[in-house]
């Protein structure tokens, strides 16, 4: 709760906001289109309900006390804020707007990124807003639109749409497997392996789909993107169990090569999570429509 008493007229802050910024009275009106009085008289009644001074007069300038230091900042911040609120609000009856998107890193840079020419040319009234997250999260705790998971949504009042399954791929680089007989996935379980630190049972799941038992001590280097797993299997540190869209160029440029085994469908996949307040939301609509028909 607030007291209503305390709350100032968004004229008087944005008065106050202007005159602290550039230094003056004079040159707030000029920049509010409003007299220099009117500009003095309003930061007079902000001070009056206050009960502080903001300003102290010195000749022709005005300087900010420290009470009036801070309150620019919190005026400036919720100034702001209230502004971008509008304009998301303004959103909810129309296509444009921003839509602040969370994404996971190597999916955003090797599938998503490369096709949002094409969502810019169908929306140019929208801006998003692009941020990296690797594990799970609730989009709510951290003010997010919508974000695209490997995971579907579990907290109540979270929606979901599965735009993509997954299949993994064994991979290794042609340095590693030099002078190794790897002919099978039993031989694959003698290479050192690499693990994005959020599947930690993908290569155990792969083995065991094979009939395989890996040792227990076999080496394996963690990572926190796939992109890293990526760079460190194309460096020849081990063998890596990736999504095969992910690695396609590496393939294709001779990279990294396949390894006996072949493909893992899974049970996951790339899901954009949002909450349901936000279902209706303009430059979500247009994103999600985009988003589901790109991956169809």
């Amino acid at each position: 709760m607030y007291a209503r008493r305390l709350i100032p007229s968004t004229a008087a802050l944005i008065a106050f906001e202007a005159a602290s910024r550039l230094g003056g009275f004079t040159a707030a009106a000029q920049e509010l289109n409003q007299t220099q009085g009117a500009v003095s008289r309003q930061v007079a009644q902000l001070e009056a309900m206050l009960g502080v001074t903001l300003f102290t007069r010195v000749r022709q300038r005005v300087v900010l006390t420290p009470a009036g230091r801070y309150f620019a900042d919190q005026a400036r911040d919720i100034l702001g804020r209230l502004g971008h609120a509008a304009a998301r609000t303004i959103a909810f009856d129309g296509d444009g707007g921003t839509l602040d998107l969370a994404i996971l890193p190597t999916f955003g840079a090797r599938w998503l990124i490369p096709r949002m020419g094409d969502f810019f040319a169908r929306h140019r009234d929208v801006t998003i807003n692009f941020s990296t997250r690797v594990r799970p999260f609730d989009p709510r705790a951290e003010g997010i639109d919508a974000a695209i998971l490997a995971s579907p949504p579990t907290a109540p009042g979270l929606m979901g749409h599965r735009f993509m399954g997954e299949v993994l791929l064994a991979v290794a680089s042609p340095a590693l497997l030099r002078g190794r007989a790897v002919a099978g996935p039993a031989d694959v379980a003698t290479l050192p392996l690499l693990q994005q630190e959020t599947r930690p049972d993908g290569w155990d799941r792969w083995f065991a789909s094979h009939g395989v038992r890996r040792a227990r001590d076999q080496p394996v280097l963690v990572f926190e993107q796939f992109l890293l797993v990526i760079r460190a299997a194309v460096a020849g540190l081990g063998a890596a169990l990736v999504p095969d869209f992910l690695v396609r160029d590496e393939l294709a440029a001779g990279e990294l090569l396949r390894l006996p085994g072949g493909e893992m469908a899974t049970d996951g996949g790339y899901h954009l999570v949002y909450p349901a307040d936000r279902e209706g939301y303009g430059p979500l609509v247009a994103f999600r429509e985009w988003l589901l028909a790109a991956a169809a």
